[in-house]
């Protein structure tokens, strides 16, 4: 479609795999704004030219919370969970490496199926590999609800620690898991966001839709979107006659040239493969049924 100038997506990074390749094949630019997957902006794996995202990579989340478990919580033993998912088995690969590296004891690391309501037997595998403290599966809302609702049946996890990451960072996680969630610890994007364009951006949203943003990357895409239209506004030629160029790869060189973008997730600097955010993680814990900030890297 050749009125397509650019793309604010995907939302997960299992699609960011597939739709970036045809993105970049069709000499579009992407910009996601809740990609985390690493795959996706290492050349040796899955990034595409055309690819950026203003989301964090979850080489440092997956760090931030293997920090968090070790230092704060003070667990020495853990076992990470994924679903096969880039993103999730990504996630949970840096987590386990990371937590290893620090000095941890990474008792299992198990993957169970897209799909699966049945935990019993992964969560099995990790009680009879240890059992250990720490329990972290950064996956999606009703696998992750069955997990947290099916961990306390399971000989020997009944007192685990349980984690998740932005994956589940929902209302509707809460919904699905109910009381079983409340104490729990998620990672995921540092929201603490200050400054008028945020508090501006806050009100309108709410003026709008009826509602606060219930999502946790709502500020990375409206600083992708803003990336986008500032850089349409340095490349676009325009006719005698009113007409609007706009160059596809004098776009993406712009955008791959971003350099201490001020935008509502901090300061934005891209590097050649599109990792452009300025990452700030935080750890929630959910307390009456919300997940409130309590720590960040």
């Amino acid at each position: 479609d050749p009125s397509i100038i650019a793309v604010i997506g995907t939302s997960c990074s299992g699609a960011g795999v597939p739709a970036s390749k045809i993105v970049s094949d069709a000499g579009y630019v992407m910009i996601s704004p809740s990609n985390t997957a690493p795959s996706l902006t290492d050349p040796d794996q899955a990034w595409n030219p055309g690819y950026l995202r203003t989301a964090h990579n979850d080489k440092v989340q997956g760090r931030a919370m293997a920090v968090y478990a070790l230092e704060e919580l003070g667990v020495t033993t853990a076992a990470a969970i994924h679903d096969g998912d880039p993103y999730t088995e990504g996630l949970a690969r840096v987590f386990a490496d990371s937590f290893a590296e620090m000095g941890g004891d990474l008792v299992a690391f198990e993957a169970i199926g897209k799909g699966d309501t049945d935990m019993h037997p992964a969560l099995m595998a990790v009680s009879e590999a240890g059992p250990p403290e720490f329990i972290y599966y950064p996956i999606f809302i009703a696998e992750g609800a069955a997990i947290t609702t099916q961990a306390r049946e399971v000989a020997g996890l009944e007192n685990v620690i349980l984690s998740g990451a932005d994956g589940i960072q929902s209302p509707a996680f809460i919904d699905a898991a109910g009381d079983a969630a409340e104490g729990m610890y998620v990672s995921g994007p540092d929201l603490g966001f200050a400054g008028e364009l945020y508090q501006t951006f806050l009100t309108t949203y709410q003026n709008n839709y009826g509602t606060a943003p219930t999502a946790p990357f709502h500020a990375h895409a409206l600083d992708a979107t803003y990336m986008i239209l500032n850089s349409i506004k340095a490349v676009a030629v325009q006719d005698e006659d009113g007409t609007i160029h706009i160059g596809r790869q004098a776009l993406r060189d712009s955008l791959y040239a971003t350099k201490d973008f001020q935008g509502i997730t901090g300061n934005l600097t891209c590097n050649e493969y599109g990792d452009c955010a300025d990452p700030n993680i935080a750890v929630s814990q959910v307390t009456n049924g919300e997940f409130v900030p309590i720590w960040s890297d």
